[in-house]
């Protein structure tokens, strides 16, 4: 992990994991107002009753925040996450009723608490981006890596099938008559 990545993931993580430790206990109430919400993007959701739909959105997000905070989990893999997790929250806002002025982008009041997570998905495109970065250059570093052992072995390889044939050639002429 870069070092760059430390302030994004840590700040990104720890939100996203107190917001989900914060969903655990969530009443019927408030989960079927949420659950209404987050139908809007994936409609799976409504088939849930009110408190599955929070302890999975409450599993979900703490999931997600400890990812973030994990070390060992590849800035690809938690960028890809948090960008489908965010974008998922801004698709939410822009298709909630009373989220969006008239011109469906920016936030009313009642929007602004969902329309500010966009930090989030340019935290998450921001890992993606770098873990293509390094896996790319990773590739570049095992390709040259593979280039340089192949040609040193084609060097090795020539060397020997000189020697071999001076001793074939060294051999023939002295099977030659005189």
């Amino acid at each position: 992990m870069r070092l760059s990545h430390v302030p994004l993931r840590l700040a990104t993580g720890a939100f996203i994991l107190n917001s989900g430790y914060s969903k655990r206990g969530l009443d019927a109430e408030s989960a079927a107002g949420l659950q209404g919400m987050a139908a809007s993007v994936v409609p799976q959701a409504a088939k849930l009753r009110p408190e599955q739909f929070g302890k999975v959105l409450s599993t979900g997000e703490m999931a997600l925040g400890a990812a973030l905070l994990l070390p060992f989990v590849s800035p690809l893999k938690a960028g890809l996450a948090l960008t489908a997790f965010s974008g998922g929250l801004l698709t939410m806002y822009t298709k909630t009723p009373g989220m969006t002025e008239a011109d469906g982008i920016r936030p009313t009041q009642a929007g602004t608490a969902i329309a500010k997570d966009v930090w989030m998905l340019g935290t998450g495109l921001a890992l993606v981006l770098d873990g293509l970065i390094d896996d790319t250059k990773g590739a570049a570093r095992s390709t040259r890596k593979a280039v340089r052992n192949s040609a040193k072995s084609a060097r090795k390889s020539a060397k020997q099938a000189r020697k071999d044939t001076g001793k074939r050639a060294h051999a023939a002429r002295k099977a030659l008559p005189v």
